[in-house]
């Protein structure tokens, strides 16, 4: 793993969350306008309520999404995380460790379904991002910014 010695990304992952109605189809419909368009998922997850799932996810190529999702009414937020690289899901121990050891409550967090080089990663949102990453630096994990994942 190469180290990084700054705290927080230049350039830091953008992940949006849609609110989506709970019928059937509506995830097919956001992931094919995404890729009809070229914009890759790189990670996801969903979460599920009795009238709406909010669909939290990852792609290279932030700018073009939010343009399709605001064109093909899919209401949003955006918020950066924070992205960390792993060698395989061992390390998944060793940032959680990092975290707890630096008193860093995680609100939630997701795998990235593919990365260059056979290399995964984690989306994590965190209470304290720059502590976070700092206590990730510290521990010798790598910090990908937007850049890293887009293609």
């Amino acid at each position: 793993m190469a180290a990084q010695t700054s705290t927080t990304p230049v350039d830091p992952v953008k992940q949006f969350s849609v609110f989506a109605e709970n019928r059937l189809g509506r995830l097919y419909d956001l992931t094919t306008v995404l890729k009809d368009n070229n914009v890759h998922i790189m990670g996801i997850t969903v979460l599920d309520t009795t009238d709406s799932a909010i669909v939290r996810f990852i792609v290279d190529d932030p700018e073009k999404a939010r343009e399709l999702m605001i064109n093909n009414d899919f209401p949003y937020v955006e918020c950066d995380v924070l992205a960390v690289e792993i060698t395989d899901e061992s390390q998944l121990r060793d940032v959680l460790a990092a975290l707890f050891e630096a008193e860093i409550n995680i609100h939630y967090i997701y795998s990235f379904i593919k990365r260059p080089e056979g290399r995964s990663g984690l989306a994590i949102n965190a209470e304290d991002g720059d502590v976070a990453t700092q206590a990730l630096i510290t521990r010798g994990f790598r910090i990908l910014t937007q850049g890293d994942i887009s293609r």
